[in-house]
């Protein structure tokens, strides 16, 4: 029953001595006027709220390498439930810098990619901003590029990159690589002359955990791994920095 309708009907009917003017209907006329409106612009008001929250469980999901945690996954691992404690300042003050630039880069973890670099890494990607992906989703990874003490993971020669893969694309080959020794990503930008390549993969089918083994050896203290995926089911690849420590 229309609104309108309906608010007639409440009102008592004049054998209960209660007849109701013209004026009195315009006021109850208007007031429902203003109660729709109201509820209407509290309704738009409310999804679009609900549009700016940064949700990281979603359809579009893609992945990272989560073990070493790569820079932006390792600040949502550790602070995703905490992320305005001030404390993160002193306790782990790159990933502080990191949600202080744009916290989407923690929430959207799965999306640092490109697409169309046709294999051509090092020209989509300057140096200096490797750990960004050449700065890439309009800038929204470039505080991962930022110099100082990234928290670490402790490795040895022999370990295993853990990558995650919400969507299960496969890939057409992983491309791994570390820093070489005397590089200190606490103090030094990251470029492309900085890193030897340790691992090259074949493809993988899809799936949604890939582990690629790695061996080394003569690395010692902190290093930046750096993770290439060129995924399966389009060229689209993923730039992923993982800080680690040899010990």
């Amino acid at each position: 029953m229309p609104v309108r309708e309906f608010l007639f009907l409440a009102v008592p009917h004049a054998e209960e001595g209660c007849l109701m003017t013209c004026h009195d209907r315009a006021k109850v006329q208007l007031a429902g006027r203003a109660r729709r409106a109201t509820t209407l612009v509290l309704s738009t008001l409310a999804a679009v709220l609900l549009t700016l929250i940064p949700w990281s469980g979603t359809a579009v999901a893609h992945g990272s390498v989560v073990d070493p945690a790569s820079r932006n996954y390792g600040c949502w691992e550790r602070w995703g439930d905490d992320f305005q404690n001030p404390a993160m300042a002193d306790e782990d003050p790159m990933c502080w810098q990191a949600w202080q630039d744009d916290p989407n880069a923690m929430w959207n973890w799965n999306g640092l990619y490109r697409n169309g670099s046709a294999g051509d890494f090092e020209a989509v990607v300057p140096d200096g901003q490797l750990c960004s992906g050449g700065r890439t989703e309009s800038g929204r990874y470039n505080s991962l590029d930022a110099v100082g003490p990234w928290q670490t993971t402790d490795v040895t020669d022999d370990f295993t990159v853990k990558l995650h893969d919400q969507a299960s694309h496969g890939a057409d080959y992983f491309l791994v690589y570390v820093t070489k020794q005397g590089f200190d990503p606490a103090t030094q930008a990251l470029t492309w002359g900085d890193l030897q390549q340790v691992a090259r993969t074949g493809s993988y089918g899809p799936s949604q955990n890939y582990e690629i083994p790695v061996s080394t050896s003569g690395l010692t203290g902190r290093h930046v791994v750096y993770t290439i995926w060129q995924a399966s089911h389009m060229d689209q690849t993923y730039f992923l920095c993982s800080d680690v420590d040899f010990g």
